[in-house]
């Protein structure tokens, strides 16, 4: 696969292109990318999927909170796995999104080569958000560009969509989450220093911090997780939270207690994969019961991890 930048052109009608945000890179992405595939294959042309910098959402309402379930690294990295001939990632500007549907097909036609465009199952694009996809063919033919529809994602966990994942993310429905994308939700960050309780509870904890701010995070609770570190991948489970039988305040935290490990680790990325969901997160009598519930919270997660690591 190559990797294209924003003023590279490529010959006119080269490619079968789509076009999206892409966000998670989930079951229906993977779907609309192999019927990609085949009809550039059929045609004996390049696959070429176009993708953003910045979702438009971001760009067109900057103040609105808004979180992304994969930086952009990520989000190509997995598109690339899914094995188009070409990658092209653009930046989403104003001027862009000014651009009628039958503008970006002509921009499409004329910069990238794009001889057919492959749109997702519901997918919209242009100003004009109202027009429908016999539209966006009416507009092709007049452009000299063939304008078809991928088939709609099917699966066991349909349907799908980026905005579906992100809710369920945000509800901490992870496993559900990981139904949808094939993979689970994962958050980077760096091993900071925290407040040091969990060593006195028996349960020492890496306090999670440096993260990209854009990134969307579980609901608060605690998660079985797998955390890649220091060229590791270890058992664990995480809380995301504010810790409210330890009154430390309001600021929210992401610990992660490590299953049979005491390394030093303080400095070091992490990566977590969030695997199910244990419990949410509520303000118990003492330490005692703490101590308690981090316990059978233990047990539940070496169960869940190595259930999950026997079947994957």
């Amino acid at each position: 696969m190559k990797i294209l930048g924003e003023n590279d052109r490529l010959p006119l009608g080269s490619t079968v292109a789509t076009i999206g945000m892409f966000d998670g890179v989930h079951l229906g992405h993977v779907t609309l990318v192999d019927f990609l595939k085949q009809q550039a294959l059929q045609q004996s042309k390049q696959s070429l999927v176009i993708t953003f910098l910045h979702h438009p959402r971001q760009v067109l309402r900057p103040d609105e909170p808004f979180r992304l379930i994969m930086p952009l690294d990520q989000r190509l990295k997995q598109i690339e796995a899914l094995g188009p001939d070409l990658l092209l990632a653009i930046d989403f500007t104003t001027d862009l999104a000014k651009l009628d549907s039958s503008q970006f097909i002509e921009l499409l036609r004329d910069r990238y080569g794009v001889s057919m465009l492959v749109t997702g199952y519901n997918h919209r694009f242009g100003h004009n958000r109202g027009e429908t996809f016999k539209d966006y063919c009416r507009h092709g033919e007049q452009l000299g560009v063939k304008v078809v529809r991928a088939p709609e994602y099917l699966g066991p966990y349909a349907p799908v969509s980026s905005t579906i994942v992100r809710g369920l993310i945000a509800a901490g429905r992870v496993v559900d989450a990981m139904h949808c994308m094939g993979r689970p939700h994962v958050i980077r960050g760096k091993v900071v220093h925290g407040f040091h309780n969990g060593r006195g509870l028996g349960f020492p904890t890496a306090n999670v911090g440096e993260m990209d701010p854009q990134i969307l995070l579980p609901h608060n609770g605690a998660y079985a997780v797998l955390a890649h570190v220091g060229g590791q991948v270890l058992q664990g489970m995480a809380n995301i939270g504010r810790r409210p039988t330890l009154d430390n305040g309001d600021q929210l935290s992401i610990e992660v207690n490590l299953f049979d490990f005491e390394d030093d680790i303080y400095g070091e990325e992490i990566s977590l994969e969030f695997i199910s969901f244990l419990r949410l997160e509520f303000k118990m009598c003492g330490l005692e019961e703490l101590k308690r519930q981090l316990s059978l919270d233990r047990d539940n997660a070496k169960r869940i991890l190595n259930e999950y690591l026997a079947n994957h």
